[in-house]
């Protein structure tokens, strides 16, 4: 199961308390990595495969945009029900027809299977050929496919929502983009995604830089001895605090991702959420090196004693594959 852990360190002075691990549910994860989408129209499949610099030096690492032959999707002579389809979860690499179970999307979890063309395959499950809401129950099934197929074969996650008409269209998409899905199955072999999220408390950053820089400290004292009207020193004041967090913040981000490098093969910087948030960054990890990342990770967390970090994973390579399907009509 997908692991989840946090690690605080003890206040200035004091010994840092023992890095715990924790359960995480897959509903904290991010879903605006996932966007949803439905194809039931005429499709051209484009594969993608997009990466952070490499972790490792100054090389890039599975970046590589493949455009596949042209997918009718839905055409006037396609078979089916006209209100049930095929929702896709992944891609893996499998000749042999696979079976998952009852996990699937659905009130009641449809049967997970494979769709084949050669050696590529799509993991599927009946659904309403509709578009499905981005629900928390929904999203979880979509979630627990994927991390379920993931602990025997290396997956090329699809975006939430993805549902096409009949078997024969997954075929011909498989079929069209053989190339572009091998390539990246191939780059993607053996890796696995973690997310990893570091936060500090933005008040005590400002006191410590207060007292720290001249510029800021002097400043302040002005503000605060001032009879008349402060307007413009409090802005001129606030803009030295926005500089100035935001170059501490920069590096502490920069140190964090040096010290990864020799674990992960790659990173991806993503937007902080809110305030509190200085780096929230995604890692493409080889499974030999899954031990040696948690290890580090905690090794980090217990340099820092102002920082709180959170990471998940192992996940899909959300992050660092990217599957697009551009609509035509049929």
């Amino acid at each position: 199961m997908p692991r989840a852990a946090s690690a605080r360190k003890g206040e200035r002075g004091r010994t840092p308390a023992a890095v715990k691990a924790t359960a995480k549910k897959a509903a904290n994860r991010r879903r605006g990595d996932k966007p949803a989408g439905k194809n039931n129209g005429g499709a051209r499949a484009s594969a993608k495969v997009t990466s952070a610099k490499s972790t490792r030096g100054d090389r890039r690492v599975a970046e590589k945009t493949v455009h596949g032959g042209r997918t009718t999707i839905a055409t006037p002579g396609s078979t089916g029900s006209a209100s049930r389809g095929k929702y896709v979860y992944c891609i893996i690499e499998s000749g042999d027809p696979l079976r998952f179970g009852p996990i699937g999307i659905g009130a009641e979890p449809s049967d997970v299977y494979t769709v084949h063309f050669k050696n590529l395959a799509a993991i599927v499950s009946d659904a309403p050929l509709e578009v499905l809401d981005s629900t928390r129950e929904n999203v979880l099934a979509h979630e627990r496919v994927n991390e379920t197929v993931m602990r025997e074969h290396t997956v090329i996650p699809m975006s939430f929502g993805t549902i096409f008409k009949t078997r024969e269209d997954i075929v011909e998409l498989l079929r069209s983009a053989a190339e572009a899905f091998g390539d990246v199955l191939n780059k993607m072999q053996n890796k696995l995604e973690f997310g990893l999220k570091v936060l500090w408390d933005r008040d005590q950053a400002v006191r410590e830089v207060e007292l720290e820089d001249e510029d800021i400290s002097r400043l302040k004292k002005e503000i605060s001895g001032q009879k008349g009207p402060t307007y413009f020193a409090r802005m001129q004041y606030g803009r030295l605090i926005d500089s100035a967090l935001q170059a501490r913040s920069e590096r502490y981000v920069a140190d964090i991702l040096e010290q990864l490098r020799e674990v992960s093969v790659a990173s991806r910087i993503n937007k902080p959420i809110g305030d509190k948030m200085i780096m929230n960054a995604a890692f493409l990890i080889s499974r030999d090196e899954e031990s040696a990342f948690d290890t580090k990770v905690k090794s980090i967390a217990a340099r820092f004693d102002k920082l709180t970090f959170k990471y998940t994973g192992p996940w899909p390579p959300y992050n660092f594959v990217n599957i697009r399907l551009k609509h035509e009509k049929a």
